[in-house]
């Protein structure tokens, strides 16, 4: 069923003021068709968008949350794959063609985001114009951010790991201050609770982090990039290779 051209009234979404760099990004002619059809929603911490396997009615570009793309096991135990931030939209399969994906995608970081339904996007996407072209940038980054990711849990340590995760959290929603538990730091890493204490107590020892109930604020960020592995680096740079340029 093809997406009507009367949606319902909505009050208007500024694009120039929006977080999300997609959305605000698009030349104007583009945005205006996507405009009536973009709703402001908030999004809870654990919330989860979609599960393995389920169709996708709606994407959302994060405007100043974080959302995980999460492999789960048959055993219950989950690693994150990639995070989606301010830089990107939650839902790609929706506009690959796939319609459906094997990860997981959870609210780690609570606040606003943009969804649109996916009939949309598709019809958008199907032009072969700017949105097009953007989104396949974007889906070519996030595929480094994956790759890289998936090296990183392999090869280095879990402070280094940790130290990455925070920069990326902290990009992703512009915020010194990040609302995190160890339980859910070590689900997303996938390592036991203890590692993630143990690692943090490390970076708040050394003054880069304050970490207290749950709330971790980052203290000094040059300090914390120099302590992350090189794959944040790798990560940004891709990133605006492809969609800064």
């Amino acid at each position: 069923m093809p997406y009507s051209p009367n949606p319902p009234d909505r009050p208007s979404l500024n694009q120039a003021e929006l977080l999300n760099h997609l959305l605000a990004s698009l030349p104007e002619e583009v945005y205006d068709r996507l405009a009536p059809h973009l709703r402001k929603v908030e999004l809870d911490l654990a919330q989860v968008l979609y599960e393995p396997g389920e169709p996708m009615g709606t994407v959302y570009f994060p405007n100043q949350c974080m959302v995980s793309l999460v492999q789960v096991m048959e055993n219950g135990a989950t690693i994150e794959a990639g995070v989606v931030g301010n830089e990107g939209l939650v839902g790609y399969p929706a506009y690959l063609g796939g319609q459906s994906s094997s990860s997981r995608a959870i609210v780690q970081i609570a606040g606003s985001a943009i969804a649109l339904d996916t009939l949309v996007l598709q019809a958008e996407f199907n032009r072969g114009e700017a949105l097009q072209s953007l989104l396949l940038r974007y889906t070519q980054a996030l595929i480094a951010q994956i790759s890289q990711t998936a090296a990183c849990n392999r090869f280095h340590p879990i402070e280094e790991r940790l130290a990455r995760w925070l920069l990326q959290s902290q990009d992703a929603i512009q915020e010194s201050t990040l609302e995190l538990t160890q339980d859910f730091l070590s689900s997303m890493l996938g390592t036991r609770r203890a590692s993630i204490s143990l690692a943090a107590g490390k970076l708040q020892q050394a003054g880069l982090i304050h970490y207290n109930r749950g709330c971790i604020q980052v203290l000094d960020r040059t300090a914390l990039e120099a302590v992350a592995c090189e794959c944040y680096s790798v990560v940004q740079t891709e990133y605006a290779r492809l969609l800064k340029g």
